[in-house]
């Protein structure tokens, strides 16, 4: 059967008008030009065209954004400012999101690929979210008075404080471009830290339109700085420089390696949200359609380019047919189209780079014997397109199974017994999420607490919530974003000790 993709549609005035500003970058609370010529293409994925340009920051360019973030900090312009109003910074930042929601999700849909709607009613509202979530922690980090062990009583004054670790380098990747923008940057300004913000190289464009939405909320100048470019070149120096003291990055696990080690020469403070291989287990007593709809809804989400996708399906023997049954019917209703048609429920891929990669992961099943239940091909159109796909007959050894694809693709495979589907579940690298769909109580809570993973949902997936830790296991990450772990991210602990 032959997909029908229909043409993007015709660019807002709005939209259009920002795509033809000059490459520039924020830095010091001021547009300004790199001190070099350099420029990275920006591609539309719906119709795999140049749209725009970005500015490659160059060496000069990532010193001057430091510099700025360092002398904010240290000068007290951000750090020495009352709770109460760097509270009122932020809600006035989240206000301003709201305010231009409609421009900013037409802006990251044709950017990243995904679909409007998508844009318009899950990332740019959490935007919001997550500001006034962390707004809400700035007057609430508190230290604590405790005596000394081997002190007799009220001879010393003995307390902890937390105070903001200093300049956060931070590197976001193109996924959920703005929404991964300000889920780092709210937690480092909520603790009193100054930020130099670099978003991937695809998909720079929302965040550079934040920083005009910042600027706009009167946060002090330098307190945030927004470069853009190259990974291997600006990401890179950003990780390395000596006056940053905390790197926060999400991407991949080759990559959080790689920042890892170049951060250690200055020990830096390092948080690294990194890949996943979600196991997502269906018992045979669960709710099979739910469990289908709930299985599908985790990997073609955001067309799968999402590290909490649920990517192995564990279905028990009993109704493992049932459940592919259901996934692969599913499937089938998520519409492909371009950003901008309000029909469309998934969008292109974000790159060449990427439909190449995902497409070479299926063709790498077929070829070890995985069998076709859904999708398996690409639309042959303009567009980085792949079908939503549904791999059978797979086992641990393929590359589909072992590896994250990152893009809409679910293997799928049959267990007998708890024991073994724990001990599949637990076979990876990996340990983001997972997801377990079950109406037993027991068998739920046995499952939460054996699959080594950051997050385990029950009968649910992919809900992301700011009051909750979010992390993963071994080589998922380190550290914890969101709740009050992710305020403590960007702060160091003092123990202050007084004789009386």
């Amino acid at each position: 059967m032959t997909t029908v993709i229909t043409p993007q549609l015709t660019y807002s005035e709005r939209l259009q008008a920002v795509l033809n500003k000059a490459p520039q970058l924020f830095v010091d609370g001021e547009w300004c030009a790199s001190s070099h010529d350099k420029t990275v293409p920006v591609y539309d994925p719906a119709t795999a065209k140049v749209i725009t340009h970005i500015v490659d920051a160059s060496e000069t360019d990532v010193n001057r954004a430091v510099a700025a973030a360092r002398c904010a900090f240290d000068d007290g312009r951000w750090t020495k400012l009352p709770p109460a109003a760097r509270q009122k910074f932020l809600l006035k930042l989240a206000d301003l999101v709201d305010e231009n929601a409609d421009s900013l999700a037409e802006l990251e849909a044709v950017d990243n690929g995904k679909p409007l709607t998508i844009a318009r009613g899950f990332d740019i509202p959490r935007c919001a979210e997550i500001l006034r979530y962390m707004a809400g922690w700035i007057a609430k980090v508190t230290g604590d008075a405790q005596d000394p062990l081997a002190a007799p009583a009220g001879t010393f004054h003995a307390y902890v404080r937390r105070e903001p670790i200093g300049v956060a380098a931070q590197i976001v990747p193109w996924n959920l471009p703005l929404f991964m923008a300000v889920m780092k940057i709210a937690p480092a300004l909520a603790a009193g830290c100054t930020v130099v913000l670099k978003p991937a190289e695809q998909t720079s464009l929302s965040a550079l339109r934040l920083a005009d939405l910042i600027a706009e909320a009167g946060i002090p100048a330098g307190v945030v700085n927004i470069i853009t470019g190259r990974g291997e070149a600006c990401g890179d120096q950003l990780v390395r420089h000596p006056d940053v003291d905390k790197v926060a990055f999400t991407g991949s696990t080759q990559t959080g390696k790689m920042i890892n080690r170049a951060a250690t020469d200055t020990l830096k403070r390092v948080t690294l949200e990194l890949g996943g291989k979600a196991p997502l287990i269906v018992m045979p007593d669960a709710d099979i359609a739910a469990a289908a709809e709930g299985s599908a809804g985790s990997i073609f989400f955001n067309s799968g380019q999402i590290c909490i996708a649920g990517s192995r399906l564990f279905a028990h023997r009993s109704v493992f047919d049932k459940v592919v049954e259901g996934v692969s019917s599913q499937a089938a209703g998520w519409k492909m189209g371009p950003s901008l048609a309000p029909d469309s429920r998934m969008g292109p891929l974000v790159s060449d780079e990427q439909f190449g990669r995902v497409m070479s992961y299926i063709d790498s099943g077929k070829k070890d014997g995985a069998s076709i239940m859904a999708g398996g091909d690409a639309p042959s159109v303009d567009g980085y397109y792949v079908s939503p796909t549904v791999l059978a007959d797979v086992s641990p050894g393929m590359k589909v199974v072992d590896e994250e694809i990152f893009g809409p693709v679910l293997v799928a495979q049959r267990f007998d017994d708890l024991d073994e589907v724990i001990k599949a579940a637990n076979a990876t690298p990996f340990g983001l999420s997972a997801s377990v769909w079950t109406k037993d109580l027991s068998t739920m809570h046995r499952l939460a607490a054996s699959i080594k993973a950051g997050t385990v949902w029950g009968n649910c997936n992919a809900k992301v919530d700011p009051a909750l830790p979010f992390g993963g296991y071994k080589q998922s990450g380190l550290g914890r974003e969101q709740a009050q772990d992710g305020i403590r991210a960007y702060m160091e602990t003092k123990t202050v000790m007084i004789a009386l």
